[in-house]
Parts: structure tokens; sequence; C-alpha cells
């Protein structure tokens, strides 16, 4: 009898350790998921379009700067020191003039991009935090960061899944 309970004694935290389950890992490619997205298109279209502008915008600027300059190149022989100045100052002007609205643009650009994208990302990290906890997942790993490997056999992918708990978020 002793020796019954001492190998139940010893034996039960082996099949307690057997029965607790295996951490779960997944892996979702977010990139794909949020391309795939009316919104997403739709935002990449507005910017697009405002990027497209910001290019005509200094493409005029350029032509511009341009014709001020042939011009001044071509009477600078015939001006007096002080307009040759005045031209020089004014070229000097559109040129910073110039800088200043590519930076403005440049900024304009990743604000408008962040307006747009952030709330998208967000409802894709809603949904990927969803199924990990309604799946019992410890850690959901996005692949279109450049993870080098992931075990298949380990880790399941959990795109679709993530796509699913994306038409539940609205």
């Amino acid at each position: 009898m002793k020796k019954l309970v001492l190998m139940l004694l010893l034996f039960a935290p082996l099949s307690i350790f057997a029965q607790t389950a295996t951490p779960k890992f997944g892996h979702v490619n977010a990139q794909a998921i949020m391309q795939g997205l009316p919104e997403f298109i739709k935002a990449r279209g507005e910017l697009e379009a405002q990027s497209k502008q910001y290019e005509n915008d200094m493409k005029a600027m350029q032509d511009e700067i341009q014709r001020k300059s042939d011009e001044y190149d071509k009477n600078r022989s015939t001006m007096n020191e002080t307009s040759r100045t005045e031209a020089e100052t004014a070229l000097n002007q559109l040129m910073q003039r110039y800088q200043q609205a590519y930076q403005d643009n440049q900024q304009a650009l990743q604000k408008a991009q962040q307006e747009k994208l952030q709330p998208i990302m967000d409802k894709i990290m809603t949904a990927i935090k969803n199924v990990g906890k309604n799946g019992g997942y410890v850690y959901i790993m996005d692949v279109s960061g450049g993870i080098p490997y992931i075990s298949d056999t380990l880790s399941k992918d959990v795109t679709e899944d993530v796509k699913a708990e994306m038409n539940k978020i609205k």
C-alpha cells in the first residue's frame, strides 16, 4: 500500500506537467492585411494625390527659379550694381522659399500619413490582440517586419483569423 501511495506521489507531478498546455505561438502578416483593407486603399490614394500636388507645386517653383535665373544671366551684363544685387537677393529668397516649401511639404505629408494610417494600424493591433486572447496565444509575431525564420510547426499563421476579426471590428 505504501508503495502504491509512494508511486502515485512520484508520478502525480509528471501527470500534472503533461496536462499543462504547450504555449501557443502565432504569426501574422500585418502588412498584407493592411494592404487589403478598403480604408487603407482609400488613404493611400489620398496620400498619393497629396504627394502629387506637392510635387506639382515644387515643379512650378523650380520652373520659376529657372526662368528668373535665366533672365538674370541674360541681363546681368547690362545691369548696374544695384539691380544686380537686387536680382541676386530675389533669386536667393526664391531658393530659400523653395527649400522651406519642400520641408513644409514633407512634414505635412508625414503628418497626413500618420493621421490616416494610425487608425488602421490601431484596428489591426486590436484584432491581433483579440485573436491572441481568444486563441490562447502567448505571442503573435508580425512577419512583415522581416523576421528571418518562423517555424510552421511551432507557430500558427493567424493572418486569416486576424482578417476575420477585422470584419467584426468596425
